[in-house]
C-alpha cells in the first residue's frame, strides 16, 4: 500500500531564492510522495534570476515558479499543508498565520544567496553552493520523513 503524498511549503521572506529551490528539488527528490509548495512573509514578486538559470540548468521545471504571499496558503480553499518549513532565520521569527490542519513544523536556515555581492560567475557559485546545501537537506528528508532536525 503507498503513503498518501504529504504537502510540504517552504517559507523564506522574499520567496525568490532558497524556498523556491526547495520547492523546485523536493518535486524532483520526492518521486511524487510530496507535493512541494513555497511562499514568502515579504515575497519579491519575481523569483531571483539566479535562481531560474541555476534550476534550469539542474534540469528543473521552472515556468511554474513565482514567487507568492504565505497568506495564499491558510486561504480556506488553498492545499492543506502537512508540513511547513522555514529555510530563513527570518520568516522562523515571524509571526506566522494559522494554517488549517496544524501541520508539522520544522526549521531549516540557509544562507541567502540574494544578499550575495561578486562577480556573476562568483553569484553563480554561491547560489549553486546554496542550492548544493538545500538539496543535500533534502535528501535526508526524503529518505526519512521523520527526520526534521
Amino acid at each position: 500500500m503507498t503513503s498518501p503524498q504529504q504537502n510540504i511549503l517552504f517559507l523564506c521572506t522574499g520567496n525568490s531564492c532558497r524556498s523556491v529551490m526547495a520547492e523546485a528539488l523536493l518535486a524532483g527528490l520526492g518521486e511524487g510522495r510530496f507535493a512541494a509548495f513555497s511562499a514568502g512573509s515579504h515575497p519579491a514578486g519575481t523569483v531571483n534570476p539566479f535562481t531560474l538559470d541555476l534550476l534550469a540548468a539542474r534540469g528543473h521545471e521552472t515556468a511554474h515558479l513565482r514567487s507568492k504571499s504565505w497568506d495564499a496558503f491558510s486561504e480556506p480553499d488553498a492545499p492543506r499543508m502537512d508540513m511547513i518549513i522555514t529555510v530563513c532565520d527570518n520568516a522562523a521569527g515571524e509571526v506566522c498565520p494559522v494554517w488549517p490542519g496544524d501541520p508539522a513544523g520544522a526549521h531549516w536556515p540557509f544562507p541567502d544567496p540574494a544578499m550575495f555581492q561578486g562577480s556573476p560567475s562568483e553569484t553563480q557559485a554561491y547560489y549553486a553552493n546554496v542550492y548544493g546545501q538545500i538539496e543535500a537537506r533534502l535528501s535526508r528528508f526524503v529518505t526519512d520523513p521523520e527526520d526534521l532536525a
